[in-house]
């Protein structure tokens, strides 16, 4: 009698699991924590247990693939999530070039893409594809704009710039090129290397050659460090400046000496204890202390842009929750939609206002200038 009566309470159960199962919201995440841009994939990988794992009632799960910092194995581990995992929406993959190569799988299946990515070709210009796409990185042009506005503060006439020779580099130039020329500043040359480069002098000695007041070097990762220290090496005395790409604490304990006096724009996450308050510092000081404890190492901000991902989906999940149920066509399109429709979302980076023509949505909220001294980050006043 005891075995009729557990017999049918088990298959309840298993009944009551299997759907649970089946509304969970699975989120796949791909990130290069191994390889060249291992040092923005790893803090990126080391996030994700940090991640919401709920929303609007439902579990969310995170499924984590590296792809080795190569966009082939990107595109595998995309299609992977896709095809065998069914997940409902995809964080990541680290690297710029590897971003620009899945784009298409994200917009064929219809599975949002949020992308924490330097480079502001995923989502620039909007396309079909491309609406499928949500940058958790403040766009280059408003990183640019405050480097350019502090070189026009200080006299800056000539620019040289040195840039990796992949979509990070070449859309850094597009956007340079462009405000350089209404700010009437001279680029006298612009330079492309590659990540995996052991030498740049030939780059840089053409630079130096030509003499500018300024450099900019426009380069993510450890990649950011080479140009510089070259150019010191060289003996180059002015200013020079970076992208966002080079707010991580190793780009200090690499280039040690030779980046002092470097000023770059990037999220406040470099100098918390120096901003006023305000919500994203809030949700940015939880976030450092939570991944600090877990890890016993302080995040780059590459981790934050994950770790944001994962709040404009918590954020928009229940609302694409009343459009149709986690795994299906109808809800990975009304998550498209929710997210499309961010407003003043406070993050790790800033405060996000999505819109069909901007998928990144900062504003000055999610910039700083920072200047580096004494090999720390301090805010530039």
């Amino acid at each position: 009698m005891l075995l009729k009566k557990t017999l049918p309470a088990l298959i309840l159960g298993s009944a009551l699991t299997a759907t649970a199962t089946q509304a969970e919201v699975k989120v796949g995440v791909v990130t290069s924590s191994t390889g060249p841009i291992a040092l923005v994939g790893i803090p990126q990988k080391n996030t994700v247990p940090l991640l919401p794992t709920t929303a609007g009632g439902e579990t969310i799960s995170y499924i984590s693939l590296d792809d080795s910092s190569d966009p082939s194995a990107t595109v595998k581990a995309f299609k992977k999530l896709i095809e065998d995992e069914k997940v409902d929406a995809i964080i990541g993959p680290s690297g710029s070039p590897n971003a620009m190569g899945v784009i298409q799988f994200a917009a064929e299946s219809g599975t949002p893409m949020l992308a924490p990515v330097g480079t502001a070709a995923v989502v620039l210009p909007m396309t079909e594809d491309k609406k499928w796409v949500f940058k958790t990185t403040q766009n280059d042009e408003l990183i640019a704009k405050a480097l350019v506005g502090h070189m026009v503060d200080s006299g800056v006439k000539t620019l040289g710039m040195i840039g990796t020779a992949d979509p990070y580099g070449e859309n850094w130039s597009l956007v340079m090129a462009k405000l350089c020329a209404e700010a009437g500043i001279k680029l006298t040359a612009v330079e492309r290397f590659q990540r995996q480069d052991t030498s740049i002098t030939g780059q840089s000695l053409k630079v130096m050659m030509s003499s500018p007041d300024a450099v900019l070097i426009a380069a993510p990762g450890s990649s950011s460090v080479m140009p510089e220290t070259t150019l010191k090496e060289q003996g180059y005395a002015g200013q020079i400046y970076q992208t966002h790409g080079a707010a991580l604490d190793p780009f200090l304990k690499l280039g040690g000496q030779a980046v002092e006096g470097t000023i770059l724009a990037a999220s406040l996450m470099l100098v918390l204890d120096e901003v006023p308050d305000s919500p994203a510092k809030e949700i940015a000081s939880k976030y450092v202390a939570d991944y600090t404890a877990m890890h016993g190492e302080t995040p780059a901000t590459f981790g934050g842009n994950v770790y944001d991902a994962g709040l404009l989906l918590q954020n928009a999940i229940p609302t694409a929750l009343e459009s149709g149920k986690p795994g299906t066509p109808e809800f990975r399109s009304a998550l498209r939609d929710a997210l499309e429709n961010t407003s003043e979302m406070a993050g790790t980076q800033g405060v996000y206002n999505m819109t069909p023509e901007d998928h990144s949505g900062f504003d000055e909220r999610g910039r700083e200038l920072i200047q580096v001294e004494n090999n720390s980050w301090t805010l530039l006043k």
